[in-house]
């Protein structure tokens, strides 16, 4: 599947998009201040790993597409392993070395150059990068 392709079936049949309304999950917002991007991130972690997550709320295909990507891709993952996949993601936006094995889907990203564009595909990291960052 071309790149084109994979965003649009990841927007069209978005995986992973759910509310959820129990106590073990942290809820985390996530918000473009310059377009309708709003979601809600929704992250189960167990023993250091993250169990489920999951995201809903109203945001263009690049956001939703990118939301769906990454929920996949951090589904079972250690925070560690998490945390190197964000740091992995954010470098690929910003123009930096990355690792495209450790992104997997996420590479579809990776000839974005409009920066409204980057940061409606990053979108979803920040929310989940504030959440690991803030776990004790």
């Amino acid at each position: 599947m071309e790149k084109r392709e994979v965003i649009m079936d990841h927007y069209s049949n978005p995986r992973n998009r759910r509310r959820i309304n129990d106590v073990r999950y942290i809820q985390e917002n996530t918000r473009n201040s310059s377009c309708i991007d709003n979601l809600d991130i929704y992250i189960d972690i167990e023993n250091g790993y993250i169990e489920d997550i999951t995201f809903d709320g109203e945001a263009c295909a690049i956001s939703i597409s990118s939301a769906s990507i990454m929920t996949c891709n951090l589904k079972g993952k250690t925070i560690k392993e998490a945390k190197e996949y964000i740091e992995n993601m954010e470098s690929m936006l910003n123009d930096k070395e990355y690792n495209s094995n450790i992104l997997k889907d996420a590479v579809v990203y990776e000839d974005t150059k409009n920066t409204s564009r980057k940061t409606c595909a990053w979108l979803p990291y920040a929310a989940v990068k504030k959440v690991l960052e803030n776990l004790r």
